[in-house]
């Protein structure tokens, strides 16, 4: 009893560090559960043109902030003989080029290749609010104002509903004096933003404006979306400028927070900046690898895929293996199937996974048929046992050989895939089978034949399936959950399924020959 506590400690403590492995790359890394799960990733190019007048030229361009619910593959930044540097504001990062004089028109980009990230629930920023500027306006702006401030206080319960009803009260569809006045046809987008900003400062209410593009494909020469962030007592809350609806809407990127200038050009004149955007779909899995802090984890810089390729493609194969190790497990523990030993059905599924399973098959029954036969003649001979395996490695070299070079003067290119099928498991397979037929006779070869042979293929079902092939891979956490089944299974003692068929079989003989 003792043992058999410590073996389901060991069981717990192996299955929850593989479970709790697997969650934390899939929840905390992004790493996909499914091998076709996908992500749309967008190229935002910004395109700063300005005509540079001779002088020295400073360049200063405002870049999106990094936060959880974005993240940022990768940065770019061209210009032509400029000098760059990222530099850090009050408000956020900017880039800056530089140039001792240039002149002429000039040209300079910036592309950033970014997607949203699902897993991360985003986060308003939590900088402390500077006091509200009270603005100033001549006396008929200021009484329109007041007299809209106070139409917003009386329809509203607090900061969010308050600045709701005051941006409906500037979206009319049939404005009253007082609106009208405020909001003039000729009214840009910036003027609106900083009208509702500053009639919430006569609320004493601190709010800034915020920048942002929609993330939507086949977008060229777009500009900034503007919207109104309103700091409630506790944290900012966003605001749609025409609708009033809160929070962050779907696909949109922040660029710029704050008053400050999204471009400012020293030594040039006509700038003006514009963006393109291009839709792309991706895998999850390599937006997963791609990611820069994914790659400092240490589970990540510690694994598989810090490996060179061609050893990574190997153990694509290599991990498949404990997937065919359960099957045999459960087939031989729980079925009551029997094999010719544990590793063989392992083995042959691996060569079906080479050979296409119909031909493996094919092939596999025709070297082991051939071989037998073989192996029958030569026990004849009365060859010591190392001699004897010897010769059927040889003789399974020549069966090989031989199907190989006649399929191929046929034209039948798939019998050319034997040479998959591991060679000395064959010569030991021949070998094993014809002991067991001299000892048990052809009925037990047949049995534990055709047994290791429906198991190989059972495992070469699950190991050739895309979503297993997938997990073993980029889950090798898998190995652990793997090994804890296994562990449980190896204490099973009870009866096997094909054994409960029989003592059924016989159960109802006994009440047959009992009854009267």
């Amino acid at each position: 009893m003792k043992a058999e506590f410590k073996l389901y400690i060991l069981v717990f403590l192996i299955m929850t560090t593989g479970i709790g492995l697997i969650l934390y790359k899939h929840l905390a890394l992004g790493f996909p559960l499914l091998p076709d799960d996908k992500k749309l990733t967008w190229i935002v190019e910004a395109k700063i043109d300005f005509v540079a007048n001779g002088e020295p030229v400073i360049v200063s361009f405002a870049l999106p902030p990094k936060n959880t619910s974005t993240i940022f593959m990768e940065e770019n930044f061209a210009s032509p003989d400029y000098g760059f540097s990222e530099i850090a504001s009050p408000t956020g990062r900017r880039a800056q080029w530089s140039k001792r004089s240039a002149n002429d028109s000039q040209t300079t980009y910036y592309r950033l290749n970014v997607y949203k990230n699902d897993l991360t629930i985003a986060t308003p920023p939590s900088d402390i609010p500077h006091e509200p500027i009270k603005p100033e306006f001549d006396k008929a702006h200021q009484i329109a104002a007041i007299a809209l401030v106070e139409q917003a206080r009386n329809k509203s319960a607090n900061t969010e509903t308050f600045t709701r009803e005051l941006i409906k009260l500037l979206s009319p569809q049939m404005p009253n004096q007082n609106q009208s006045l405020l909001i003039n046809d000729q009214a840009s987008v910036d003027y609106k933003t900083n009208l509702v900003i500053d009639l919430l400062a006569l609320e004493n209410i601190s709010a800034r404006i915020v920048r942002g593009l929609y993330l939507e494909g086949g977008r060229r020469k777009q500009t900034l979306s503007n919207f109104v962030e309103v700091h409630n007592g506790s944290q900012w809350l966003l605001f749609n400028q025409e609708t009033g609806e809160i929070g962050l809407p779907e696909n949109f990127l922040i660029w710029q927070h704050g008053a400050e200038s999204l471009l400012d050009v020293i030594g040039g004149q006509n700038s003006r900046v514009s963006f393109s955007i291009i839709e792309n779909v991706q895998s999850s899995r390599d937006l997963a690898l791609l990611n820069n802090e994914n790659k400092q984890a240490t589970i990540i810089d510690f694994s598989i895929y810090s490996l060179p390729i061609e050893q990574q493609n190997a153990f694509k194969m290599i991990l498949l293996l404990p997937i065919g190790a359960l099957i045999v497990v459960i087939l031989r523990l729980i079925i009551g199937i029997r094999t010719s030993g544990t590793f063989m059905p392992i083995l042959i599924a691996l060569a079906l996974i080479q050979t296409t399973l119909l031909t493996g098959i094919i092939m596999f029954l025709t070297v082991v048929s051939t071989g037998l036969l073989i192996r029958n003649y030569l026990s004849h001979l009365n060859l010591l046992f190392v001699a004897r395996i010897s010769a059927v490695i040889i003789v399974v070299i020549l069966i090989m050989a031989s199907i190989s070079i006649i399929s191929n003067k046929i034209g039948v290119s798939q019998a050319l895939t034997v040479t998959f099928f591991p060679l000395v498991i064959l010569a030991w397979t021949i070998e094993r089978m014809s002991v067991l037929w001299e000892e048990d006779g052809p009925r037990e070869v047949f049995i534990q034949g055709s047994g290791s042979l429906i198991t190989a293929v059972i495992a070469y079902l699950f190991m050739t399936n895309n979503t297993i092939a997938y997990l073993t891979f980029n889950f090798p956490e898998l190995l652990l959950v793997n090994l804890a089944f296994i562990l449980i299974l190896g204490q099973y003692t009870g009866y096997r399924l094909t054994e409960l068929y029989r003592f059924n079989s016989l159960d109802r003989r006994r009440n047959a020959i009992s009854e009267p």
